[in-house]
């Protein structure tokens, strides 16, 4: 079988040497395996662990929950009260500490495309909410100081005069307010920045250390954050939803956190996509599910999603795809937008806390009447790209899918049985 609009080469081939080359059936990402390197480590080399200030708990990263005015305002958190969860909306800055945020929403401080993006290129104004937010926020002091000071630090960062006037001018304070509560950049940081009970700086809180309940709680709360970004941006044509684990691959922090960017276009990616699935509406059927099954790359399934090791992509990689594809992220129901989190949270835990990981999610946007289910690809940023990759955009792994599949079924079989993921997995 051979995907339409990519290289007559068929998705995997091996040579007689091992060598065995990659056609991604979705992107056309052709990757080259080679022999006798699968085998090495996957994590960093660390120096050696340094024991956590017990005074500092709470406090390491501009994302901890002890330094909450490093961040912009509080679009929303989420709270535990014993077995029940609830979303919080609208705290004010004297209202932080009232609550434990087991996961914040807020704009990030230096925005991919900013509000004045936004605002001048397409005419994009706040929500009601958003603006009754402000308001609130900065009619007490403690909320006039927090958005004075984050106003400051963005004005030292773009070279605008008057960042250290004291105080600043009303003009200053509302024009860089406006982008501090409008923000169409979000960011959805856990709690934890440690694993809890941690006792060195080695045993950082990721995705495989959260509960299954909590990343369930986790993609919920993402997910809506994305309904809400296109909800209230009519210029959004795509949310780009991904994680970024580990300064290595990319993250400010070494603190958990996905983040969420609304673009005006769709993105070469889901344009490549939509030709593929007009002329194939099964497409993500056979190319993904299916052709994983035929080749052995499944991992494990839940009723309605399936994980499996990627094939084609730039780092060894396992994706996790759900099987509703005629409906928005927003649209699945609980049961499945928690089969989707468990195997995904399955993924993460295998993998482990040492390797850095980027994690992608892809789904059809509003706009768009097409049957692409929602997805996330875990890679593993374990190898650097050189000039080879560079010149001929063929990219060389050191693991093909079935070591990929292999190493990840182990671990998950051990995770599995000490009941540290989701009992609705079936390890396969």
């Amino acid at each position: 079988m051979t995907p339409p609009g990519t290289d007559p080469a068929p998705p995997l081939t091996r040579l007689p040497d091992g060598t065995i080359k990659q056609v991604n059936p979705f992107t056309g990402t052709k990757v080259w395996t080679l022999p006798g390197r699968g085998a090495r480590p996957l994590g960093l080399d660390r120096p050696a662990p340094q024991p956590l200030d017990p005074s500092e708990r709470d406090r390491h990263c501009a994302f901890c929950v002890g330094r909450m005015v490093e961040t912009t305002p509080e679009i929303a958190r989420v709270v535990r009260d014993g077995p029940s969860w609830q979303e919080v909306r609208g705290l004010l800055a004297d209202q932080l500490d009232d609550s434990v945020p087991q996961f914040r929403l807020f704009t990030n401080l230096f925005e991919i495309l900013s509000y004045d993006y936004w605002h001048l290129t397409h005419g994009y104004e706040p929500t009601p909410e958003s603006r009754a937010h402000r308001t609130a926020y900065l009619s007490t002091p403690a909320g006039r100081e927090h958005v004075a000071a984050l106003a400051r630090i963005r004005m030292r960062a773009g070279g605008t005069s008057g960042a250290d006037a004291g105080p600043l001018t009303e003009g200053d304070l509302e024009r860089e307010a406006v982008a501090l509560f409008a923000g169409n950049h979000q960011v959805v940081a856990a709690r934890r920045h440690y694993a809890d009970g941690a006792t060195n700086d080695s045993q950082h809180a990721f995705s495989g250390t959260l509960t299954p309940e909590e990343h369930w709680q986790y993609t919920r709360f993402t997910i809506a954050a994305v309904r809400d970004l296109y909800r209230d941006n009519p210029y959004a044509r795509y949310v780009s939803v991904f994680q970024n684990w580990m300064r290595s691959a990319g993250a400010s922090f070494d603190h958990l956190h996905k983040q969420l960017v609304a673009i005006d276009e769709p993105g070469a990616e889901l344009e490549r996509e939509v030709e593929r699935v007009r002329s194939q509406p099964d497409f993500f059927a056979r190319w993904g599910r299916e052709y994983a099954d035929a080749q052995g790359l499944v991992i494990a399934r839940t009723p309605t999603a399936v994980a499996f090791a990627g094939v084609g992509h730039r780092y060894p990689s396992v994706e996790v795809h759900t099987s509703a594809t005629s409906r928005r992220p927003w649209e699945l129901d609980d049961d499945e937008v928690r089969d989707f989190s468990d195997l995904l949270h399955a993924c993460h835990a295998a993998t482990g806390s040492d390797v850095p990981t980027n994690e992608e999610w892809h789904h059809c946007p509003p706009p768009l009447d097409l049957p692409v289910p929602l997805r996330a690809v875990v890679k593993w940023r374990v190898s650097t790209l050189g000039g080879f990759e560079g010149a001929t955009r063929i990219y060389v792994t050191t693991m093909d899918p079935w070591t990929v599949r292999e190493r990840t079924v182990t671990r998950l079989r051990g995770l599995a049985d000490r009941g540290v993921v989701s009992g609705r997995i079936t390890v396969d």
